[in-house]
């Protein structure tokens, strides 16, 4: 039983929607989370398919002191 005046009626229904629409977007947020630490597919080497950039040319994680020198880069 709402005690106030009735002119704060639609603001309390749009208000009390926002709050549900609020509590629905942290179950999202959760569900994502846990999908997230489950883990998944874990990518290749080369994930994207014509990547020919110099920071495909080494593992990952790449190693400290990659290449003993300077790679030329056209």
């Amino acid at each position: 039983i709402p005690d106030y005046a009735i002119q704060f009626a639609d603001v309390n229904q749009i208000v009390s929607i926002g709050g549900f629409a609020f509590g629905l977007s942290q179950l999202i947020f959760l569900w994502v989370v846990i999908k997230c630490i489950r883990g998944g597919e874990k990518a290749s080497a080369k994930p994207w398919e014509r990547a020919e950039g110099l920071e495909w040319t080494v593992p990952s994680p790449a190693p400290h002191h990659t290449f003993s020198t300077p790679p030329k880069v056209d």
